[in-house]
């Protein structure tokens, strides 16, 4: 087991392309840390870097303590589990677990050891004579990450290992793969584009965009405390709701004013928004943050907003209900199953002060009042 470290690293290919900016992130020994964020933001090369399958322009990679930029990948003591298994078609899966310790010259004895206790601890025991066509893609899965567990490395890397997995099976993989983590501490890197493993499985998220760590966290506090509006909006499903206003002080008080009404702007930000009295800003709530007064949650303070309903999608327990306003911004609000809706009517939507976020306009505007939770 041990740490990772990024220090300044950057990575520019020979087309110029720059996909990695002044990366700056230490792992510390047995954490699980889950990079996340859209296609292209430069999540995989940051993992294949730490593998050694790419090169570091600029920067310096750590494990242990020790640079690593020129180590060749088969010296750096980490095992990788990639999106598309890898599995050798023609080898059972004992064969396939056993492989790389053959290569590195183990005795049969500890081959034996190794490949058992992996298998037991991934429940695929009775699998092991079996060829990877005769398994399912959540047992092939088990299968290489077997392969990776019986090195026992410094460190996991994983590739959006669950990406090819139904949504069954990926929910039934993430609580195997935490229960892995708790039970081997291994030091673990975890690349998915997907919130809801990042939220699931990560100690802490690292959410990056165009190259660049936006904020790295334990998860409650990038859904809680997002440091701006792309933090914000990715992480969350339904993600969070953006509506453009003006910061007005009428009598006194602050206020938002959307366009199409005004809402109370909370005690706790008035002191930062009064000097943005007659600017624009985005006001930030998660669905979960709106009631339309029958089932409130919170307490209904402060000024509603009137809005048209255009879709309902029940989900059990909950309704998400898709609303838009007399300015025709369009907002998501999770109700209670019980409230009752149709197409077109105008309801009252109240939003609680606790939890709304003032953010700069931009998509990545910074979120203006970062309130402790």
């Amino acid at each position: 087991m041990a740490s990772v470290q990024f220090s300044h690293v950057d990575k520019v290919y020979e087309s110029g392309l720059k996909v990695i900016s002044d990366l700056n992130l230490e792992i510390r020994d047995q954490e699980f840390i889950v990079l996340v964020g859209p296609s292209g933001c430069g999540k995989s090369t940051t993992l294949r870097m730490v593998a050694g399958l790419e090169q570091v322009t600029n920067g310096r990679i750590l494990i242990d303590g020790k640079v690593v930029n020129d180590v060749p990948p088969k010296d750096r003591d980490i095992a990788m589990v990639f999106q598309s298994y890898a599995l050798y078609p023609h080898m059972s899966v004992y064969e396939n677990m056993a492989f790389g310790l053959r290569m590195r010259g183990l005795a049969k004895k500890n081959i034996d050891e190794k490949v058992l206790r992996a298998a037991e601890v991934l429940g695929i025991s009775s699998l092991l004579e079996r060829r990877p066509k005769q398994l399912s893609g959540g047992q092939r899965q088990r299968v290489a990450v077997g392969r990776a567990i019986v090195r026992d490395p410094k460190c996991f890397l994983f590739d959006e290992p669950l990406s090819n997995l139904d949504a069954r099976l990926r929910v039934e993989m993430r609580a195997e793969l935490k229960r892995l983590h708790l039970e081997l501490k291994t030091t673990t890197i975890y690349v998915t584009h997907d919130q809801e493993e990042a939220i699931t499985l990560g100690d802490r998220v690292v959410v990056m965009q165009g190259g660049i760590v936006q904020q790295c966290a334990d998860a409650l506090s990038i859904y809680h405390q997002p440091i701006n509006r792309f933090v914000a909006g990715f992480l969350g499903s339904p993600p969070m709701n953006f509506l453009s206003g003006m910061i007005e002080r009428r009598e006194g008080k602050l206020y938002f004013n959307e366009g199409s009404g005004l809402l109370d702007v909370p005690d706790w930000a008035t002191e930062t928004l009064s000097s943005r009295v007659g600017q624009e800003v985005t006001l930030g709530a998660r669905p979960e943050a709106l009631t339309d007064g029958t089932s409130a949650r919170f307490s209904l303070s402060g000024a509603a907003l009137s809005m048209k309903v255009s879709l309902v999608v029940p989900l059990g327990d909950k309704l998400d209900v898709h609303l838009s306003t007399l300015k025709h911004s369009h907002i998501i609000a999770q109700l209670d199953s019980e409230a009752k809706f149709t197409l077109g009517d105008t309801v009252a939507i109240h939003f609680d002060p606790k939890k709304i976020h003032f953010f700069e306009p931009g998509e990545n505007g910074k979120n203006l009042v970062v309130r402790p939770r």
